[in-house]
């Protein structure tokens, strides 16, 4: 069976570092005044690192190894000056 551990509000105030240690190691802990649970306090869960995608493997997923015959910059400055 799973048990909380449990501290109270004058723990929190005079131990705090233990109370900190406790969350560290991953346990939920009540809080408690005159012995009745008010809250709970939750350690954060680890964020994962979001992978980024792969746009240079996905081009050439699409496009394979065709070459451009005009660049991208050279495109672009011609629909500027068409106006």
């Amino acid at each position: 069976m799973y048990h909380m551990r449990s501290a109270s509000v004058s723990d929190l105030r005079y131990r705090f570092s233990i109370v900190e240690e406790m969350l560290r190691d991953g346990n939920e802990i009540a809080i408690t005044k005159r012995r009745r649970v008010i809250a709970r306090l939750l350690p954060v869960k680890r964020a994962v690192a979001a992978r980024r995608p792969d746009f240079l493997g996905r081009l050439r997923r699409i496009y394979g190894s065709k070459v451009l015959k005009t660049s991208g910059a050279v495109l672009l400055t011609q629909e500027r000056s068409r106006y």
